[in-house]
């Protein structure tokens, strides 16, 4: 159906009045449906009591989330383990490393095609790495070990033949 065609049949449908019911579907209609008649609506007014437990709940959130704030701020300043104003072990004790050892793991590696928005297919070549840190300082008896996951994507060019 062509869109001159579609508009010409609405135009048609707009202009034909609905038809009217059948008089014993009607009648059987206003019979299953007893009339309604209308509550007068009153606003809702919550009682007096509510009211004053509500100013109540109001100030409870932040009041126990500043008490919460206070009280960890209190437990990190008593607890000889956790404080802000402990420099780190290799800081205070003038860590030297004698020892540094970086490593690198191959953890897997593989090709992904993907299709660029101008719709042309392109290949990734990616590999995920495992990078380490060992550095050592046996004067003091310390050994520091850090180790971060790496992807490295590389786009390659796909061969046609």
């Amino acid at each position: 159906m062509s869109e001159k065609e579609f508009e010409r049949y609405e135009a048609e449908l707009r202009g034909v009045a609905p038809a009217p019911l059948p008089e014993h579907f009607l009648a059987r209609l206003q019979a299953a449906k007893p009339e309604m008649q209308m509550k007068e609506r009153r606003p809702f007014r919550p009682s007096d009591e509510w009211q004053s437990w509500s100013g109540m709940l109001r100030w409870l959130g932040p009041s126990t989330a500043l008490a919460a704030i206070g009280l960890l701020a209190f437990r990190a300043e008593m607890t000889p383990g956790i404080s802000a104003k402990k420099q780190p072990l290799a800081i205070a004790s003038g860590f030297k490393a004698d020892n540094v050892q970086v490593d690198e793991d191959l953890v897997s590696s593989f090709d992904l095609v993907a299709v660029s928005p101008t719709g042309q297919p392109v290949r990734f070549h990616c590999r995920q790495w495992r990078d380490q840190l060992v550095a050592t300082d046996s004067s003091h008896g310390v050994k520091i070990e850090q180790s971060n996951p790496r992807v490295e994507v590389v786009p390659a060019s796909i061969e046609t033949y």
